[in-house]
């Protein structure tokens, strides 16, 4: 819930956020034509990200779900905590993790190297937001919608102390 004290600048609205997914779907579609596709989304904060671009992809894929957290407060926390909770098989697919935002790196080279345990035909990554300034691994995303300067942001599934995940739009928090 905003609270009165709450600050938060809008970064990239509704329609633009609409638009850039909507691209994005397009190139993914192109790039898994004739494969067997398998999205997994990365809960809780890809939740919105997932959703809209999956149902925009004009061919067969399978959805599913593991979970992931690295962040405490604003600050990403270091360690990972992975549950790779999947409902189905993976071996011999095409995977697509779909991620909230790409930061230093860490938690998405922790999940290649957990699917990749699990013999998959390949591992590839969509992130809604990208923040080069803040890698210390040299791990890049195969598919992004925005690059962001090291801000910290909320909204469209991206949240602070699990608020704001609900919002149309990103917003810089300025608390």
């Amino acid at each position: 819930m905003m609270t009165k004290n709450d600050y938060l600048e809008v970064l990239f609205t509704k329609d633009e956020i609409d638009k850039k997914v909507s691209e994005l779907s397009k190139i993914i579609s192109k790039d898994y034509k004739d494969k067997n596709l398998v999205c997994i989304g990365v809960l809780n904060g890809a939740y919105a990200f997932y959703s809209d671009l999956v149902r925009c992809l004009d061919i067969p894929a399978e959805v599913d779900f593991i979970r992931a957290k690295s962040y405490v407060g604003e600050t990403s926390a270091g360690n990972v905590d992975i549950h790779l909770d999947m409902k189905n098989s993976i071996k011999g697919k095409d995977v697509l993790v779909v991620e909230d935002i790409l930061d230093t790196g860490r938690t998405l080279s922790e999940i290649k190297k957990k699917l990749l345990e699990q013999n998959p035909n390949s591992v590839k990554f969509a992130v809604f937001l990208d923040k080069p300034s803040r890698r210390i691994k040299g791990f890049e995303a195969d598919y992004k919608c925005f690059e962001i300067d090291d801000l910290f942001v909320v909204g469209y599934g991206l949240d602070f102390d699990e608020q704001y995940r609900n919002l149309p739009f990103v917003a810089v928090y300025k608390g």
